[in-house]
């Protein structure tokens, strides 16, 4: 049961639609009404609110780490071990995914899953980041530098932390990517909107 209740507090976590609630305390546009109509980061950018976007953020970052992290620091006392914390892992991402509070339409993860990998270890976090902001700096395509960037997240788990998180990771980075099918077909086509990107976005394009 405690298993249990870990994995469905993880959801819940992730099921917070960050976008959603800071665009409404700031009195701003409903991100699921412009742009991508994505509820994340990258769509809230698009209304020109940085403030609000860096928010968003942090706080879809904020919440992949804290449910991994209380279930490293609360779980052992309740028999918990690095398996249950992977499915926490996957708990909090798939909540933000497919988000409870949302009626299960959500964002790409792409800022959760980089919380997630802080939680599990900050190198490997910190590697997908630089790949992130490489691939984003020189290409101006954030649908792209998060692509790579969680291609890249198992590969530096392989080498930096092998083990039951390895799986994890992989099924993360496999959804994540799954999530941007219509980001990967804009690529090809030429038609994905680079960062700075307005309202007016296409749906569809790159996003968080």
């Amino acid at each position: 049961m405690s298993t249990i209740a870990f994995i469905v507090a993880a959801y819940l976590i992730g099921s917070l639609p960050f976008a959603v609630i800071v665009s409404k305390t700031m009195g701003l546009s409903d991100p699921r009404s412009y742009g991508s109509k994505n509820p994340g980061a990258t769509n809230v950018l698009r209304s020109g609110n940085k403030k609000a976007a860096a928010l968003t953020l942090f706080g879809d970052a904020a919440k992949g780490w804290l449910a991994v992290f209380l279930a490293q620091q609360f779980g052992p006392r309740h028999g918990l071990a690095e398996p249950e914390f992977a499915m926490v892992a996957l708990a909090v991402f798939a909540g933000h995914l497919w988000p409870l509070f949302l009626r299960f339409r959500g964002g790409k993860g792409v800022a959760t899953a980089l919380g997630v990998l802080v939680a599990v270890n900050p190198l490997i976090a910190l590697s997908s980041a630089a790949v992130w902001l490489l691939i984003a700096a020189t290409t101006r395509y954030s649908s792209l530098a998060a692509i790579l960037a969680a291609i890249a997240a198992p590969v530096a788990t392989a080498f930096i932390q092998p083990g039951v998180y390895f799986g994890a990771i992989v099924v993360i980075a496999l959804l994540l990517v799954r999530k941007h099918k219509q980001n990967i077909l804009n690529l090809l086509s030429g038609q994905e909107g680079r960062i700075g990107a307005g309202k007016t976005a296409a749906n569809g394009e790159q996003d968080s």
